[in-house]
């Protein structure tokens, strides 16, 4: 047990979900993996062995920890996590379908269990009214890739609890992650900082200011970023950033967050960054 926390279980076997239930396997914990989408959590099960065993090759990880990761228990039902202590849900970035789901949890959990969102953008205190609990939820925003990136955003709600805000900081420093701690306020920190730099990427593009290329080239070799503000962006899905600068602009009524018109049309023709494989950069 950590924290008080002993099973935990993570909604969405996509990359964020994925990462987020490998790293609570090889600290120890009992965790199950919930996707409704079968085929999805066996893609899961396959991304999951083989980034542990990258990392043990890499002596980041003991052969221990990899069969911990090995243990993950996958489930199609959110009835499956009804015994959970903790569950995390990483869903898409939309509030009424993480709302719907909150409200769900709520009616199987034990009185106890603790729900948390990964959300990079969406009110934790709106999320928590979904609930008879909303004292018992909070946010707990992990960076991709999650077994790599050391920074975890704790966003507490009004209502949440200082006990549950102090147990997810331990359970965070547990994972041998760095904690964050943010108000409740639209795009949080990171993305309060970093959405407004993609979209003025974008912007840039727009107007012709120079091409794809040169901008991250600028960005990367002229303020020693590891991947250009464009690249970021496909990597973290066009659709996805346009949410949270929309987020972002209603929720603060300031006109520099509005979403760059060349961003909204990428999204519009489809061309959502490399999990599409076509964004601002075209891949395979």
């Amino acid at each position: 047990m950590i924290a008080g926390f002993s099973h935990v279980g993570v909604i969405g076997a996509g990359q964020m979900g994925s990462g987020i239930a490998q790293v609570m396997a090889t600290s120890g914990l009992s965790v199950t993996l919930m996707d409704t989408h079968g085929p999805q959590l066996e893609k899961a099960r396959k991304s999951i062995a083989t980034s542990a065993e990258k990392l043990r090759s890499k002596n980041l990880l003991t052969a221990e920890q990899v069969q911990r990761a090995a243990n993950i228990f996958f489930e199609e039902s959110i009835e499956g996590l009804k015994s959970c202590d903790l569950v995390i849900e990483a869903i898409v970035e939309n509030e009424a379908v993480k709302k719907d789901l909150f409200s769900r949890l709520d009616l199987i959990l034990p009185s106890h269990s603790v729900i948390a969102s990964n959300t990079s953008s969406i009110s934790i205190t709106r999320l928590g009214s979904a609930t008879k609990r909303p004292d018992r939820v909070i946010g707990m925003h992990f960076m991709n890739p999650v077994p790599i990136m050391k920074l975890v955003e704790i966003i507490p709600g009004m209502a949440t609890s200082d006990t549950v805000l102090q147990n997810i900081k331990l359970l965070a420093a547990t994972l041998g992650k760095e904690v964050s701690i943010s108000h409740d306020y639209p795009g949080f920190i990171v993305n309060r900082i970093l959405m407004p730099m993609i979209n003025e990427a974008f912007f840039a593009l727009m107007e012709g200011v120079a091409s794809a290329e040169d901008i991250d080239r600028g960005m990367k070799l002229g303020t020693n970023q590891p991947m250009g503000p464009l690249e970021l962006a496909d990597f973290i899905g066009l659709d996805t950033c346009l949410y949270i600068l929309n987020v972002m602009h209603k929720g603060l009524g300031d006109s520099k967050y509005r979403p760059s018109p060349l961003l909204i049309q990428y999204v519009d023709a489809g061309w959502m960054g490399k999990k599409s494989g076509r964004g601002v950069f075209h891949y395979k």
